[in-house]
């Protein structure tokens, strides 16, 4: 008897432990299909701001230009010292592989194909979600925990349209632009570590890169690059209206910001990788 006793106060247990989880993942579900709502709510109002602000000739073109000049000052050092490194590391993984295998007339394609294809937007979604969304999180983390967005609100002037809009204008301009320089860095890195550290010869490097790369790559890079930016910025502005608690609450919404932008890009990059590998396979050129 008292072993039948024992064995139903264990499955107590485990039920009572099995709902618990239930609940746990439940919530959990709910709030971030809730907040994901939120985004999606902000990223529209976001753009159509943006747009009818443009078409109305009412765009604040001298916050958006700041914001693009503070997003310049704060990305382009690093991605210059982060894509350099890369670059070189890239080449030197390949080149090494490539001299194994006997293959060292590819070696310009595949370390370009490497740095334009993944490593230059990847590059450019850490330096703007770990640079430029952090700012932007915790500047209008700030504000909001000074009240200073309900105040806008009770003036009758929409936070959106006044603060997340001309960032998003501005990111639209930086993203590519830091692409595109951390894309020629990388290339150049690359170049001078095959060309004068691994014995290759500069026409076989340029003419194997000119073979496979192609300004599809170039596009698609520039795009994902232009998505990433978006997710980085409108993550960094949800995440500053939502924050409470001061201080404390403003530094957690930084953390969030950077987390859940950074990852949010890696994951729509492994989208964008697949698609981009059904409809723009690889050609020989």
């Amino acid at each position: 008897m008292q072993s039948l006793l024992r064995d139903d106060h264990r499955a107590d247990g485990c039920g009572g432990i099995d709902i618990a989880i239930t609940t746990v993942l439940t919530s959990r579900f709910t709030t971030g299909m809730r907040t994901f709502g939120r985004f999606a709510d902000l990223t529209f109002a976001a753009f159509a701001s943006l747009v009818r602000d443009i078409v109305g000739l009412r765009f604040p073109t001298r916050e958006a230009i700041d914001q693009a000049w503070f997003m310049v000052t704060v990305t382009v050092l690093p991605a210059v010292l982060v894509s350099i490194p890369f670059g070189v590391i890239v080449s030197v993984q390949v080149g090494s592989l490539t001299t194994q295998i006997g293959a060292t007339s590819i070696a310009g394609a595949a370390g370009g194909l490497g740095v334009i294809r993944q490593g230059a937007p990847i590059v450019t979604a850490l330096l703007l979600g770990g640079a430029a969304g952090s700012a932007i999180a915790a500047d209008l983390g700030a504000r909001t925990v000074r009240d200073e967005i309900d105040a806008m609100r009770v003036m009758g002037i929409d936070p959106i349209r006044r603060l997340a809009a001309p960032r998003l204008a501005a990111m639209l301009v930086v993203a590519p632009l830091l692409c595109s320089l951390v894309i020629f860095m990388g290339l150049i890195a690359g170049y001078v570590v095959n060309v004068g550290f691994q014995d290759g010869t500069p026409g076989s490097y340029l003419a194997s890169f000119g073979s496979f790369a192609s300004t599809a790559d170039l596009v698609v890079a520039l795009v994902k690059a232009e998505i990433f930016g978006v997710i980085v910025v409108l993550v960094a502005c949800q995440r500053g209206f939502e924050a409470t608690s001061g201080p404390r609450g403003v530094a957690n919404a930084v953390n969030a910001s950077v987390v859940v932008g950074v990852i949010s890009a890696f994951v729509v990059n492994v989208l964008a990788t697949q698609l981009v590998s059904m409809f723009l396979p690889q050609r020989l050129g």
